[in-house]
């Protein structure tokens, strides 16, 4: 297959470009949450039953969790990425969402800082070494967390939304979410001003093909169970329907498909 060498790589086939995106993801997250009150902090996120608070401390846990992977791997071992699973995550989110503001901040940038600099230092083929994170490797736990770094500082409902979102992330997110695809149906997606692409989730014929047209960022942000802030106009065989219900996001306990 040929290469467009004029074009880099995409960071999910070119692992030598990650530690660039985490660090300029984690200093926008930081920079996002920077100066928050506590009055601030308990008010509502754009996530559903989670205020500010909430998304910090789950943002905090997953860049622990995920340093602890690559500090494992490191040795040749692996561990659970959360103890006692979503039970214990969960209570780590309570827990940790109750700080005062200036402790909830402070941790959050030690974690951010900490889980970006361990990514910075892995080189070759450290990236393809074995963690637990969906039965993974270290390269597939730097994807994961761009993709909590950049969603989370979204759904902050601060001065970042979807739409700042590089293409670069949104058609990363389309390979990564063509999990959430329903079983016979083909997703069409129509960025404005892109060649569409074609989502489909397992093999066979698809029962149906949807078109998802809109602006690269709103159909990104909807696979990513956002609410898109621009107008999608959905149609299958030329009549409007509405966009299908998609699948649960990839558990980070799942293993990759």
């Amino acid at each position: 297959m040929s290469v467009n060498t004029s074009q880099p790589e995409a960071p999910q086939h070119d692992p030598r470009r990650l530690p660039g995106l985490l660090a300029d993801a984690g200093r926008e997250l930081l920079a996002t949450a920077a100066g928050l009150s506590d009055v601030a902090l308990a008010e509502p996120s754009d996530l559903p039953g989670w205020n500010r608070a909430f998304v910090i401390a789950h943002v905090e846990g997953v860049c622990r969790a995920m340093t602890r992977q690559l500090e494992f791997a490191a040795r040749g071992e692996t561990v659970d990425f959360y103890d006692d699973g979503h039970d214990g995550r969960n209570r780590d989110i309570e827990r940790r969402a109750q700080r005062a503001a200036e402790e909830q901040l402070n941790t959050l940038t030690d974690a951010v800082s900490t889980a970006v600099a361990v990514f910075a230092g892995v080189t070759g083929s450290e990236w393809d070494s074995r963690i637990s994170y969906r039965d993974g490797t270290v390269r597939d736990g730097a994807l994961a967390l761009w993709r909590e770094l950049v969603i989370h500082a979204s759904d902050l409902g601060l001065r970042r939304t979807s739409l700042d979102w590089d293409s670069a992330f949104c058609h990363y997110l389309f390979e990564f979410l063509t999990a959430r695809v329903p079983a016979g149906t083909a997703l069409k997606l129509q960025p404005l001003g892109e060649q569409p692409r074609t989502l489909l989730n397992g093999s066979g014929t698809p029962a149906r093909t949807v078109v998802v047209t809109g602006l690269l960022q709103d159909i990104a942000a909807w696979l990513a169970g956002r609410k898109p802030l621009g107008g999608l106009n959905t149609t299958a065989a030329a009549d409007g329907v509405d966009l299908p219900e998609l699948l649960p996001w990839p558990s980070a306990m799942a293993p990759r498909g």
